[in-house]
């Protein structure tokens, strides 16, 4: 029972936020007392387990072991959830291109590149983040990334194949969250060079999210 509530206010958790019933900060600190549920339970579980088990009795075995089976997938997105924090820099503006990183236009609230520590931070934590250089028309390229955007299914909102520059909105899974995604693509000797920038609208750290955004373009383009 425990398990199955927990689940359903981590899921409540998001809802809420997406309805703007309340502060994303309301949603994180439903999810975190359901994590700690979870955990409680998990640990009850447990030793009643161990002691069906000790007894000989099977009465309880079943019910336990549920509880088990409920409260591990909490744990689990708990730990890839917070896990990220010590492992990745606390940056949410990634670019290949961070001396002349590409200008979004079009999205919301756009901001500029902060540069300074933050690609300082961003060359020490993804070193093999730089402009790609492809041997195809800019026109190929655009055709490709904007491919790419849309099988992602993530929001276009601007697609200039004169300008050379596609921009878009990636949403997670569970809240919703905003990441902006500009693809800049410009004519480079007889083919094209692509550069990439993925912002988080909200927080201070990405948990490695936007470096993951554009190695996924990168690697499509290459392709």
């Amino acid at each position: 029972m425990i398990g199955i509530s927990c689940i359903g206010a981590i899921v409540l958790s998001g809802i809420g936020y997406r309805s703007e019933w309340w502060h994303f900060s309301t949603g994180f600190t439903i999810t975190e007392w359901a994590v700690y549920a979870a955990a409680l339970g998990f640990i009850l579980s447990l030793y009643g387990l161990y002691s069906t088990r000790s007894s000989g009795s099977h009465r309880g075995f079943m019910t336990s072991l549920l509880a088990i089976i409920l409260s591990l997938p909490i744990l689990v997105f708990a730990y890839y959830w917070e896990n990220p924090l010590t492992v990745y820099p606390p940056i949410n503006d990634i670019t290949t291109d961070t001396e002349e990183p590409p200008s979004f236009w079009d999205v919301p609230n756009p901001v500029d590149y902060p540069g300074g520590k933050t690609a300082e931070l961003q060359h020490s934590a993804y070193p093999d983040l730089h402009s790609l250089e492809l041997k195809r028309t800019t026109e190929q390229v655009f055709e490709q990334a904007l491919s790419i955007v849309k099988n992602n299914n993530w929001e276009v909102i601007t697609a200039d194949k004169e300008e050379g520059q596609i921009e878009a909105t990636a949403s997670s899974l569970l809240y919703g969250f905003k990441d902006d995604v500009v693809i800049r693509i410009q004519p480079n000797n007889g083919g094209s060079k692509v550069d990439i920038r993925s912002h988080s609208r909200i927080g201070k750290i990405d948990r490695g999210a936007n470096a993951k955004r554009i190695r996924s373009i990168i690697k499509s383009l290459k392709s």
